[in-house]
């Protein structure tokens, strides 16, 4: 298929999640998403820390990254599914703890990204250690960057970029969440700024429910377009799946009619 033409379908679930219950969270998001698979979608996409919530219990909740069932769970969901998974796990490796989210595809590879920017209110950065690498990956002719919570906050470490070979480093943004209702006006704004200024697809999956914190979350997960507006949003507080689709076509057509990228700051991350 050719990359101009190409499509992607993208499922968002929004659930509530069990505090710190691994099991009990991936047995519910497996009825969840009953029968989907690679026939109705291309890529499923859950919350950060779908598995636990939002916990700074790092030293109790992570397993090392090769030995952690919730990441075995998501290779075998892929393997199954016949699509790719992603989310954020809780998992240790060389003596750290990483927010980490993972890429599982299904021919059984797996990818990362270790989450940059750490919840320093909820004091994420004295529990985890600091990613130190942006990750692209590929699919169906997307390349798709991503991005964990607290990360959406910070434009300059998501900016595309650019070279001279390859004027767009990526065309979808993905970024997973626990982000508390109270800051959900910033949420939506912040999905929709992350698109308009990177000229790409941007779509956002957060929780539901309550933590044992206190915390409230009311979702507002999106899928946002290039051009900044909503084209799957959806009401607060209810848990859902939904697949959208992405298309490429649309995509290069408004880069090359609107080409704002051609007048960007050229910088550089570190």
């Amino acid at each position: 298929m050719s990359s101009l033409h190409s499509s992607l379908r993208a499922t968002l679930v929004q659930c509530d999640l069990r505090w710190e219950n691994p099991v009990e969270n991936c047995d519910r998001i497996d009825a969840m998403l009953g029968d989907t698979g690679s026939d109705v979608t291309d890529l499923i996409v859950l919350p950060e820390m779908f598995a636990t919530g939002f916990t700074m219990n790092s030293r109790e909740m992570a397993q090392p990254f090769d030995e952690s069932d919730v990441v075995k769970w998501m290779s075998a969901q892929a393997i199954q599914r016949g699509c790719v998974i992603t989310g954020s796990v809780a998992v240790k490796q060389n003596e750290e703890y990483y927010n980490r989210m993972i890429w599982a595809t299904p021919d059984g590879e797996l990818k990362f990204y270790d989450k940059r920017h750490l919840f320093r209110m909820a004091g994420e950065h004295q529990r985890y250690a600091m990613g130190q690498d942006r990750v692209v990956v590929e699919l169906n002719g997307f390349r798709i960057l991503l991005s964990v919570c607290y990360d959406l906050r910070f434009p300059v470490w998501l900016r595309q970029q650019s070279s001279s070979e390859q004027p767009f480093e990526y065309d979808l943004l993905v970024c997973v969440a626990n982000w508390p209702a109270p800051r959900a006006h910033p949420w939506r704004i912040l999905l929709q700024a992350r698109a308009v200024e990177n000229l790409c697809y941007v779509i956002g999956v957060n929780r539901v429910g309550d933590d044992a914190k206190g915390n409230h979350y009311s979702g507002d997960s999106m899928l946002v377009d290039f051009k900044g507006e909503p084209k799957c949003d959806y009401p607060k507080g209810e848990a859902f799946i939904e697949t959208c689709q992405l298309h490429k076509a649309a995509l290069n057509s408004f880069r090359d009619s609107f080409p704002a990228w051609q007048d960007a700051d050229r910088h550089q991350v570190f």
